[in-house]
């Protein structure tokens, strides 16, 4: 069993802002893969199903992004998994918009749910880090994560999330570095940026 959580804010108004990335792509990944319905579980929802041929548990929290590590230990322990059974889908600042990064373990940047994971569980678990680009100052990184994707941005983020859904069972079968390739060369066929070469997950 593996879990994959999208970390964002639950409710409405936080449906479409960037720190939400991490619900959008793992809610792509449930619809991609038909499973469903999702339930009330873990102090948020969850769906139970396969990732290709892998069982996989995937949570949204329903705390607010301070406290998601409250239902990410609540589903390992119910699971008795392993950190390297977890993986956290989140925005990253530090990567350019559309780029996509594989890590194991880690500071957390400042991020406040991966730091509430962290004091939960330590910090062994594998992330997908998706780059939301950075407002350029540390001032206004608040606001630039609760705003909206620009109209602008939104091609983007739907191509993205796409293409993870469609190459999950990879992540789901520890292949992260063949997983992290094929997202990048797959946006570049798209039109969004130039492939990376072939990188590490661990950098």
């Amino acid at each position: 069993m593996l879990l994959f959580v999208g970390l964002g804010n639950p409710g409405a108004k936080y449906v479409a802002n960037r720190h939400n990335i991490g619900f959008v792509a793992v809610e792509t990944i449930a619809r991609a893969h038909n499973i469903a319905p999702w339930r009330r579980r873990f102090h948020g929802v969850a769906v139970e199903g396969l990732v290709g041929s892998e069982r996989a548990l995937l949570l949204l929290p329903g705390t607010f992004m301070n406290e998601s590590g409250r239902a990410v230990a609540e589903a390992a322990h119910f699971y008795k998994l392993g950190l390297s059974d977890i993986v956290v889908f989140h925005d990253e600042l530090d990567l350019p918009p559309g780029k996509l990064r594989i890590k194991t373990g880690g500071g957390d940047a400042g991020h406040n749910g991966l730091r509430s994971i962290t004091s939960h569980l330590g910090n062994g678990y594998r992330r997908v880090r998706i780059g939301i680009g950075h407002p350029g100052d540390k001032a206004m990184v608040h606001n630039y994560v609760l705003q909206d994707f620009a109209k602008d941005e939104r091609d983007w983020v739907a191509a993205l999330c796409d293409i993870i859904a469609d190459n999950a069972e990879m992540l789901a079968k520890g292949q992260d570095s063949t997983f992290q390739n094929k997202v990048h060369l797959a946006m570049s066929a798209k039109g969004f940026g130039e492939p990376d070469e072939p990188s590490n997950p661990a950098d």
